[in-house]
């Protein structure tokens, strides 16, 4: 009895499924720089013409992973409680906690390098921090319009500044302490107008 669907179709996704979690598994082992279509056909279960076919290069196949939240979270949502300083705190608690989880941390790495050398994945890195800072920097304006921020703080500046300063720590291998956040805190929820 037929499905209605294409042939192979369902198959065809699983294998995209299972190499793109091969990959992210190899980024977090082995880092961008020792990526292995050999070993990642081979955890996939796949030929490794079966990854060509859909990746031409191991660019492409990062971009990929990193595109569908596989290398980074694709946002960490930021809350509208009605306390912008609590909405703060609380995603960067949450940031903070994904970066602990030794995967996370390794996926961010690899993710950042692979960014770094090539534009493919330097624009599909961006597509997906472009959400998480963009929620960021909606959440500290709706505070600056509730008077809880300064009028004329400058949203996207802190968001990148914020943002900044917690990948740093990731990319050192130092850990987002909460007394490193506290710090963050303080500085964001200083600010006042001249």
């Amino acid at each position: 009895m037929s499905t209605g669907g294409k042939p192979g179709r369902k198959r065809s996704e699983e294998a995209r499924e299972a190499i793109l979690e091969a990959t992210r598994d190899e980024l977090a082992e082995r880092g961008y720089d020792r990526l292995s279509f050999d070993r990642i056909a081979a955890a996939a279960g796949v030929g490794k013409q079966t990854i060509y076919r859909w990746y031409a290069s191991k660019n492409a196949l990062v971009a990929e992973c990193i595109l569908r939240g596989r290398v980074i979270p694709l946002s960490i949502p930021v809350v509208d409680s009605g306390d912008v300083r609590q909405d703060v705190a609380s995603w960067l608690d949450a940031f903070a906690a994904e970066s602990r989880a030794p995967l996370a941390a390794e996926l961010m790495r690899a993710g950042t390098a692979a960014a770094a050398e090539d534009e493919v994945i330097a624009a599909r890195y961006a597509e997906v921090t472009d959400a998480t800072e963009g929620a960021l920097v909606a959440r500290l304006r709706s505070g600056i319009s509730a008077g809880q921020l300064p009028s004329g703080t400058p949203a996207s500046t802190l968001a990148e500044m914020i943002i900044g300063a917690l990948v740093f720590r990731v990319l050192a291998r130092q850990e987002i302490t909460s007394a490193f956040t506290g710090d963050l805190m303080r500085i964001i929820f200083r600010i006042r107008s001249e």
